[in-house]
């Protein structure tokens, strides 16, 4: 058996592989032992020379103190080097000297004048946030993702991990770390290592961090080498679970505070959240609107002059809540101004006088565009101390941000091959109810009323239905679908869309729809059946629109927006597809859906009905010692690797 094949049943063989990255650097090193080409199942194609670029996303990275602070009353001091991001022992005992080291300065962006922080470098920054016996299963990002790859023997500079303080607004981000230089050299580093180009690989926010390095390289090279810079560096982009027109969770975290499952209370998460230039950057905003191009500014005369910052088209205002589902902040003002604003308003009532004049609070509802726009910070100015704060941020490092204001909606980005994926069909937050608490700053918001999105429905908090404009399905937990599915707009006029079931299949349940068309600025919606006991997975592809491009985005039922990456049937899907991309002997722009077979000895188990092991042309029974049911004695057979041939 050549070097490739065998290894690659080796590897498949008695091996958990839990994290989706891999699937796609699984390769990487495979193609370098090489195949002679003398069985049809070996590949003969040569991507061993790629490598892997992550980029994490929002609290991803682990951020180390660079200097040294004397915390009084406990022995837990931080000095050069010491793990602030997450360190859960001293968040619990010096949770004051623990927020020196991660708040910023809301103006300037610099750190607290007793402690500094910087984000971690390398594999180890992004693999365990809180490292230990207890706190690490609960904080482990990629750590089983590089077990696995060092396992499997994947080189170590195959695997490129780009962290960044995800604390930063884009701008601070290349002005104090030089980040996008250095993100540039990584690149270009990579391709002189391996000889070929890489495979991007983005989660949530590090999916907003690639698309402004994207629009910062248009000023760093030549117009006519751009694209040729991406086709020689960028193989692939992978962008999963993408705020592509922002998150609604970070209006909560902004006026009554997130704490990430932290130790914490609601204030003193507002406080450190607001306190980042990155608060601002996953707020949701109107797909109607855009800025000026401000790439063209840089080579026009009248760059300097005042611009209008959005530019809405005409269904901005005849539509109702910019597009989203429904309004997005639905808040209570009290009558009064000033500092009797908060923490508590009282009023007097009076039959004669209007609700302004009794001091009756005055509900008011706005949409993203003026969520985006500040329209709601300048109402809620003198209400909130933290308003002015916001306005200055959004204004100097997203308004008038030199390169891209990030607050527009996505382009389809110029590269060869783009894959978006995201999960579906969950609960998700699409709007708040807030109204004074009645107590002082950071506190003075309470939330009254959530609206949740779920399976093309809107209800309340409470139970109940709420009007507006649902999607034709819920996001994944955390972003809603409406900005998820923005990357459906990427594809063109016809689309191939496939929907088959997310475990091994023989393709008895695999729906086909060819040449469905599509409307620009509307969504996709697939005229197929659903088993409500079958969870699947739903592809839109296109590679006929963009000569030598290809489109596809991937809809997960059921797929949580942080365990995606964790998601053992997209890393399959990933690997599948990359192993059908460069093989010399594929049919299909993209791989066959019609069969998933085991590709794992995991996969294999046993079928307690017909008293064998499911898959008998691919599993069989073999106990070895350790087996404690029948299921784990369920094994691929040898010849097991011939499978791949059904997805060239």
């Amino acid at each position: 058996m050549p070097a490739f094949k065998r290894s690659l049943v080796q590897s498949m063989r008695g091996r958990h592989i839990k994290l989706l990255a891999a699937s796609f650097l699984v390769l990487l090193t495979s193609a370098a032992n090489g195949g002679d080409g003398s069985d049809g199942g070996d590949f003969t194609g040569d991507y061993g020379n790629m490598s892997g670029i992550i980029i994490p996303g929002f609290a991803s990275t682990q951020l180390r103190a660079w200097s040294i602070l004397d915390c009084p009353y406990t022995p837990l001091d931080f000095n050069p080097l010491d793990l602030v991001w997450l360190d859960s022992t001293k968040l619990l005992s010096a949770v004051n000297c623990w927020l020196k080291c991660m708040l910023l300065d809301p103006y300037s962006q610099r750190d607290h004048p007793e402690c500094k922080s910087r984000p971690d470098s390398g594999l180890s920054a992004i693999t365990e946030l809180s490292p230990g016996y207890i706190t690490g299963p609960l904080s482990s990002v990629w750590k089983e993702w590089v077990k696995w790859c060092i396992q499997f023997g994947i080189e170590a500079n195959a695997i490129i991990a780009v962290p960044y303080d995800w604390r930063l607004s884009p701008s601070k981000l290349e002005e104090r770390d030089l980040y996008f230089h250095k993100l540039k050299l990584t690149f270009e580093t990579a391709l002189k290592l391996r000889g070929g180009p890489s495979l991007v690989f983005a989660h949530s926010m590090g999916n907003n961090v690639f698309r402004y390095f994207l629009e910062w390289l248009k000023l760093e090279i030549a117009p006519k080498k751009y694209n040729a810079w991406l086709d020689e560096h960028i193989h692939a982009y992978f962008a999963v679970g993408a705020p592509l027109l922002g998150a609604i969770e970070t209006v909560k975290a902004t006026l009554s505070g997130f704490t990430f499952g932290l130790p914490i209370s609601e204030g003193t998460a507002r406080l450190m959240f607001n306190s980042f230039g990155s608060s601002i950057w996953m707020m949701p905003f109107s797909r109607h609107c855009r800025s000026e191009n401000l790439y063209l500014k840089h080579f026009s005369a009248g760059s300097k002059k005042e611009h209008v910052v959005y530019l809405c088209d005409e269904h901005e205002f005849q539509t109702n809540y910019s597009g989203w589902p429904t309004n997005i902040i639905n808040i209570e003002l009290p009558s009064s101004r000033g500092d009797e604003a908060y923490p508590s308003f009282i009023g007097v009532t009076d039959a004669n006088m209007t609700d302004v004049e009794c001091g009756f609070p005055i509900h008011l509802s706005f949409s993203a565009r003026e969520v985006s726009d500040g329209t709601f910070f300048r109402t809620i100015a003198d209400y909130d101390p933290d308003s002015k704060r916001f306005l200055h941020q959004l204004e100097e490092s997203y308004h008038n941000d030199p390169v891209l204001n990030p607050l527009t909606p996505w382009d389809r980005p110029p590269i060869k091959n783009i894959f978006c994926i995201y999960g579906t069909d969950l609960k998700t937050e699409v709007g708040y109810y807030f109204a004074p608490s009645g107590k002082p700053y950071p506190d003075n918001w309470i939330i009254t009323d959530v609206i949740y999105e779920i399976e093309g429905s809107l209800y309340s908090r409470s139970g109940n239905l709420v009007e507006g404009n649902p999607g034709a399905a819920s996001g994944d937990e955390t972003v809603p679908y409406h900005s998820l599915s923005w990357c459906k707009n990427w594809l063109g006029p016809k689309v191939n869309i496939t929907r088959a079931p997310q475990s091994e299949h023989d393709g008895s349940d695999v729906q086909m729809h060819l040449n469905v068309e599509h409307q620009p600025e509307m969504d996709i919606i697939p005229n197929m059946t659903r088993s409500p006991r079958v969870k699947y997975i739903t592809y839109y592809e296109d590679s006929e629109s963009l000569p030598g491009q290809r489109t596809a985005v991937w809809e997960l039922d059921k797929a949580n927006h942080r365990n995606i990456v964790r998601s053992s049937v997209l890393m399959r899907e990933v690997l599948l597809e990359l192993w059908h991309d460069f093989h010399p002997d594929k049919k299909s722009k993209f791989v066959t859906k019609a069969t998933r077979g085991p590709l794992r000895d995991e996969d294999c188990y046993w079928d307690y009905g017909k008293a064998r092991c499911a898959w008998p042309e691919h599993c069989e029974y073999r106990y070895l010692f350790g087996d404690v049911h029948l299921g784990q004695s369920c094994r691929l057979k040898n010849s097991s690797a011939d499978l791949l041939l059904h997805y060239v």
